[in-house]
């Protein structure tokens, strides 16, 4: 699971790690088989020496493959808005989003790496902290997964 498209990251995994259970509802375009193509990975880092912080992030080698860009404009607008300053965050840090052409190998090992880059903050990776998803169909029917429903079905 991936979130903090709208660059409040560390306040949702804050907020996450203080629930008795975290289900997240969502509607099926956000569905996807691997992370990475489909949605750009949110990474919160300190101001301080960011462009430091941006090139060690693209070089790391659980992230190969990554682009790596300063979100600037608006940050909760998910994307760069030329010629704009980088997007703040709640927190005063930026946000610089991962895009892959292909599924991260080893999503695990990617958040640990970027846990311990220094500038780092937080990263929007969600792995293992969901009790349930619920799923929105454009139909009007839902699907759960997780406690209480059935294994995750779209990857």
């Amino acid at each position: 699971l991936v979130k903090g498209g709208g660059g409040a990251l560390l306040r949702e995994k804050m907020v996450e790690v203080m629930a008795d259970k975290f289900i997240c509802i969502v509607d099926d375009s956000k569905l996807c088989k691997g992370l990475g193509p489909s949605f750009p990975l949110p990474v919160e880092i300190v101001p301080f020496c960011s462009e430091h912080t941006l090139r060690t992030i693209a070089a790391l080698p659980e992230l190969k493959g990554c682009k790596a860009v300063v979100r600037t404009g608006d940050c909760s607008n998910n994307k760069v808005e030329e010629g704009k300053p980088p997007a703040v965050t709640d927190n005063g840090n930026y946000i610089v989003d991962l895009s892959f052409d292909a599924p991260i190998a080893d999503v695990k090992a990617a958040a640990a790496a970027l846990k311990k880059t220094v500038g780092v903050v937080e990263h929007g990776v969600f792995e293992g902290m969901t009790y349930q998803v619920i799923v929105a169909f454009a139909d009007g029917t839902t699907r759960t997964a997780g406690q209480g429903g059935e294994a995750p079905w779209w990857g």
